[in-house]
């Protein structure tokens, strides 16, 4: 799961996930290791990344860059230097941003035959590669209602309700991929003319806003099993694959997951991963964009960071569909209508909802 650019700091701080083996090159670039920078949510198995080092012989580096609005931000900022070779965890609000900034350069991925056409965003140019897609939705606490006999909301407009007062934490717009794909959730339900209203609702309902997904799930939600119960918002923006996290690792599986999502809220997100420009270590960038979208890594993705694959091959475990949510007709938007408005409607939600 994923998901401000103050981080600068988060994003030195190197991962070396494994130990490969190579040779360094007569330029005395690297060879020995390929970068990936991206979010702090970024997760794969030792396993599929020790198959990815004997295929290729490169050791995989990660630098974690905070929420995956911040990593995007600061990889911007870096375009000129860039502190790897390939970034992940870019999605579709977002997208603009990295693209009218030249950030990647075009390499089409092995297996891009095995995605659907809709999510390939940059598909005459192939800057950027689908990697997983997932749903932005509120999740609840189903303790915390069942206790107090009271029914779960399920829509946007129940949330702004008295009887939902100070029971709702998200993720602040203008840093976070999940709070931005919530806000614009609310901009496809409510229109350019009644989101800012919806809004001012929410404020006055007394919503907590957190810099990222980590804080808002795992120190503020009352139902995170990480956070081990010391949240006290029962109500949280996360994604519809959050509750199978809840039930992994339990030796008997519960007839649900204590933690249910709010079909109505969802909005499609899709994350992508790109060749940075000027990477020291191309090859190797191209080696690693081809793993992230092969079987190996893909049949990984699911129970590792909790999103559904980009390639439509791929079959997903049973614990991730029988517990996830499956939503029929996620929120979507036109990237064009994301690239034109973005800026503007963070603008005024940080003027709205922070001031």
């Amino acid at each position: 799961m994923k998901h401000r650019v103050t981080s600068v700091l988060a994003v030195t701080a190197v991962v070396s996930l494994l130990a490969g083996c190579g040779s360094s090159g007569t330029d005395g670039t690297d060879t020995d290791t390929v970068t990936l920078v991206t979010h702090d949510s970024f997760a794969a198995s030792k396993k599929v990344l020790n198959e990815f080092t004997e295929r290729t012989g490169y050791e995989v580096r990660v630098l974690r860059g905070g929420d995956a609005g911040s990593a995007v931000n600061q990889a911007v900022l870096n375009k000129d230097n860039p502190q790897g070779d390939v970034f992940f965890g870019v999605d579709n609000t977002l997208l603009s941003r990295a693209l009218d900034g030249d950030l990647f350069v075009p390499y089409a991925a092995k297996g891009l035959s095995n995605v659907p056409k809709q999510l390939r965003a940059d598909a005459e140019r192939n800057r950027v590669t689908p990697v997983d897609t997932g749903e932005i939705c509120v999740n609840y606490d189903r303790d915390y209602f069942a206790e107090r006999k009271l029914e779960p909301p399920r829509t946007f407009e129940d949330l702004a309700k008295p009887r939902y007062r100070d029971l709702l934490v998200t993720e602040n717009a203008a840093t976070s991929s999940p709070g931005l794909g919530f806000l614009l959730g609310t901009v496809r339900e409510y229109g350019a003319d009644g989101w800012r209203d919806y809004w001012k609702k929410l404020k006055a309902n007394g919503v907590e806003v957190v810099d990222g997904w980590e804080q808002a799930y795992n120190d503020r939600f009352s139902g995170s099993a990480a956070g081990k119960g010391k949240g006290d918002r029962p109500l949280v923006v996360s994604y519809a694959s959050s509750p199978p996290v809840e039930v992994l690792g339990k030796k008997e599986r519960p007839e649900q997951a204590p933690t249910g999502v709010i079909e109505d809220t969802c909005f499609r997100q899709t994350e992508y991963a790109g060749l940075l420009s000027g990477a020291a270590n191309e090859k190797g960038g191209k080696a690693l964009l081809d793993f992230l979208l092969s079987k190996t890594f893909q049949e990984d993705l699911p129970l590792q960071m909790f999103v559904s694959p980009a390639r439509s091959d791929v079959d997903l475990p049973e614990l991730f569909t029988r517990y996830g949510a499956t939503v029929e007709d996620p929120l979507t938007m036109a990237p064009e209508r994301i690239a034109e408005n973005r800026e503007r409607w963070v603008d005024e939600w940080t003027s709205l909802v922070l001031r």
